[in-house]
């Protein structure tokens, strides 16, 4: 419940997160979220500004004694990715997020949560508000689309920011500096097919795969978690002599690693008891193998009315096997940063449905080459299958710096803070840094931010006693910006 959550210290910062999260704001159907901002800018009486893109800026100054410290920029994304449990009444488009307090975690009612990146909107916001917090001059920067495209960032020109310093607060380990990130492209695959009538003398069956855990396809693609794209064609393959296909509807977002995938399909009947049998052999086979990492699995097969269309014999099995053929996952490991994932693929979302396939992928890696590498080789796969591929909404990784004087700080700072070291990792996510940097290439930036776990999955969940340290880390750093040269 919202007053819970208001409870919750710092009282500023949750209170902040509770406004925000009652705004719709899904990846590119961010007006009203744009309005929000801007409106509490202009309330606080602050040079606010809506780009062209749609990215905020609220410029405050520094307060007493700190004028002389370097100007920095304060940044986290809008947006945030909608998903929910299939049994889960919800309507992203016209509700704000319902939220519970579990224990030491903050989570949602049967959807994303949102503290992907909406905790570091809110610690912004509460500086922004603030009129005791003491820091240098602030340019706090709000972007858009960081979920499906990151085309705020991308769209931000240079001459809006004057600050030296750049602090993203979208990191989701709180012992850890983020010091670099992946790129990404987007790969999508088109084909048509020709429909027939359903076999004379079938069945129709459904089959579903539900339940796995999903997650983000950068930061847990390393955790071998159960891909129901994959999972389905596995099924499918295993019986496409005793079947034919109707309809598939697999994943959801690029971003997510798909929970759920839905099939239609025929089934000869002479071929029924077979058919039945190898699913079930097949989907106990598959849940052995991921008991651990998705323990909730679940592979249901109903009867349902036959299909009036499918797919040709032909069509159908060049799909299960260009999908079985195409990557996904870990591609390569960094052989310069230990246990980081270089390169991966995920096979996002699948629709085949009225005659046409649509097959979308997100690829990611913090070495460019590598990227295009993986990508290719994708793109390989599906044309060799005669499929229409194109590459877009490209972005490039950030590359770490060790040698950055902000990183001096905040390491300092960690230490002394809570006697121990912070991690200096690279992640394998998609951050913003290395696209402001494009524009703004002078900018020494560091990334941070509260413990986050489950991000673009319903199990999606904040923890408080993180965020708690999380605010009195950004406090003291703001304390401790270096002075201006």
């Amino acid at each position: 419940m919202s007053k819970d959550i208001r409870a919750l210290e710092p009282k500023e910062l949750w209170n902040n997160f509770a406004d925000l999260n009652a705004v719709p704001r899904g990846s590119k159907k961010e007006e009203r979220v744009i309005e929000f901002m801007a409106n509490f800018g202009k309330k606080l009486k602050l040079e606010t500004v809506v780009d062209l893109v749609g990215n905020v800026i609220i410029k405050k100054p520094a307060t007493k004694g700190m004028e002389n410290r370097k100007t920095i920029v304060l940044q986290s994304h809008l947006d945030m990715v909608h998903q929910k449990n299939a049994d889960t009444l919800f309507d992203f488009d016209i509700e704000g997020i319902k939220m519970k307090v579990d224990g030491d975690w903050v989570r949602a009612e049967g959807t994303t949560l949102g503290a992907d990146n909406g905790l570091g909107v809110a610690a912004i916001m509460s500086i922004l508000a603030s009129k005791d917090i003491k820091h240098p001059e602030i340019e706090a920067l709000f972007t858009i689309d960081e979920e499906t495209g990151m085309t705020g960032a991308m769209g931000l020109q240079s001459g809006y920011l004057e600050g030296e310093i750049l602090l993203n607060l979208d990191t989701e380990d709180d012992d850890e500096i983020d010091i670099g990130c992946a790129g990404g492209i987007d790969i999508t695959a088109h084909n048509t097919y020709h429909e027939v009538h359903s076999p004379i003398n079938s069945s129709g069956f459904s089959i579903a795969v539900t339940g796995l855990n999903g997650g983000h396809s950068g930061m847990d693609i390393h955790k071998g978690l159960g891909n129901a794209n994959k999972i389905m064609n596995r099924l499918l393959y295993e019986v496409t002599d005793f079947i034919r296909i109707s309809e598939i509807n697999g994943g959801s977002l690029r971003n997510a690693i798909p929970r759920e995938s839905f099939a239609k399909i025929s089934v000869y009947d002479t071929k029924r008891e077979i058919f039945l049998k190898i699913i079930s052999k097949i989907s106990e086979e598959i849940k052995s193998e991921l008991k651990t990492i998705d323990p909730n699995l679940e592979i249901k097969i109903n009867k349902i009315k036959n299909p009036e269309r499918v797919m040709t014999t032909i069509s159908q099995n060049t799909l299960l096997k260009t999908i079985y053929a195409a990557h996904n996952g870990v591609y390569r490991m960094s052989n310069d940063m230990e246990d980081l994932v270089e390169t991966s693929n995920n096979i996002a979302r699948i629709i085949v449905k009225d005659e046409e396939i649509k097959i979308m992928c997100l690829t990611r890696s913090s070495v460019e080459t590598s990227k295009f590498d993986l990508a290719n080789a994708l793109k390989a796969t599906f044309e060799l299958a005669g499929y229409n591929v194109s590459l877009s909404g490209a972005y490039p990784g950030w590359k770490p710096n060790v040698n950055s004087p902000i990183l001096q700080v905040l390491s300092q700072t960690y230490e002394k803070l809570f006697d121990s070291k912070a991690n200096i990792v690279a992640c394998h996510a998609g951050l913003e840094c290395g696209i402001l940097g494009t524009n703004y290439p002078d900018m020494d930036m560091i990334s941070f931010g509260p413990t986050i776990k489950g991000a673009h999955s319903p199990d999606e969940r904040a923890s408080i006693k993180s965020t708690q340290k999380f605010w009195k880390f950004l406090l003291t750093i703001l304390e401790n910006i270096p002075l201006k040269n």
